[in-house]
């Protein structure tokens, strides 16, 4: 193999030659793509554990129209994520997780527009689009609540469950959901829903926190006096970030 040679006092063409901005990315940025690197194995983790656990469980055979929660197998989502606000006892499957998912997309159309508007150093729509952004994560957190409080409730029936007690298998009514006991099916169905929506969920207050801090300092001048809006981006990789995760949430644990 031919050797590469160059020729003293020139520079590759593309190379970073240990400048402050490698291929064009400031510091910040660059680190901001780090951490998001290390939050993607995270949650690659917890959906690849969640995967392993659904499939070492068999799936409910028969008709959908005749199925009943039970802990022998696991439980098709669209009976479980029936439930809407303010309509008590009609049947709407995936309907409200997808309202949900439609916020939390639509919210992160408003933070490419806040950062197409920091680009152009326009303040005015900053603070707009900031603003709808934190609007629309402090509503998918508020759906995100609702739907907590549902699930730990239960239906008003609840659910006859084969449990251990005492070292000995009894039949126990359960409502409801929590650590232990799962009235929709299998316990580990409901710890992995906590555990990976709550995490998830946490990113997203994390997320609007920031966002907040980003439209006060916006609207205190304070990137123009920097002469720069580079934050609003920074901060948008993240929400993109956070945004994009749900999309494999939803996919797991909503539609598998």
């Amino acid at each position: 193999m031919a050797a590469h040679v160059t020729t003293p006092g020139t520079v590759e063409p593309k190379m970073w030659m240990g400048g402050i901005e490698p291929m064009k990315a400031s510091y910040g940025k660059l680190m901001m793509w780090f951490f998001l690197i290390s939050d993607t194995f995270t949650f690659s983790a917890l959906l690849v554990a969640y995967g392993t656990q659904r499939f070492s469980f068999p799936s409910y055979v028969g008709d959908a129209a005749n199925f009943t929660f039970s802990n022998m197998y696991w439980p098709i989502p669209e009976k479980v994520y029936e439930a809407v606000p303010f309509l008590h006892g009609i049947s709407l499957p995936l309907v409200f997780v997808g309202i949900m998912t439609f916020i939390l997309i639509a919210s992160s159309v408003t933070m490419v527009l806040a950062v197409e508007a920091g680009h152009r150093m326009d303040r005015a729509n900053v603070e707009k689009y900031m603003l709808w952004t934190i609007l629309g994560g402090f509503t998918f957190l508020g759906c995100q609540a609702w739907e907590w409080a549902h699930f730990i409730h239960g239906t008003d029936s609840g659910t006859v469950m084969k449990v251990i007690e005492n070292g000995t298998w009894v039949e126990k009514l359960v409502h409801g959901a929590n650590l232990t006991e799962n009235q929709y099916g299998p316990p580990a169905f409901a710890d992995f829903f906590f555990f990976i929506t709550g995490f998830h969920g946490t990113h997203v207050f994390s997320g609007v926190i920031l966002n907040i801090l980003i439209f006060f300092r916006s609207a205190t001048g304070f990137y123009d006096k920097r002469g720069s809006y580079e934050m609003v981006e920074k901060v948008g990789l993240y929400w993109h970030f956070v945004d994009l995760v749900w999309v494999f949430v939803f996919t797991f644990f909503y539609l598998v």
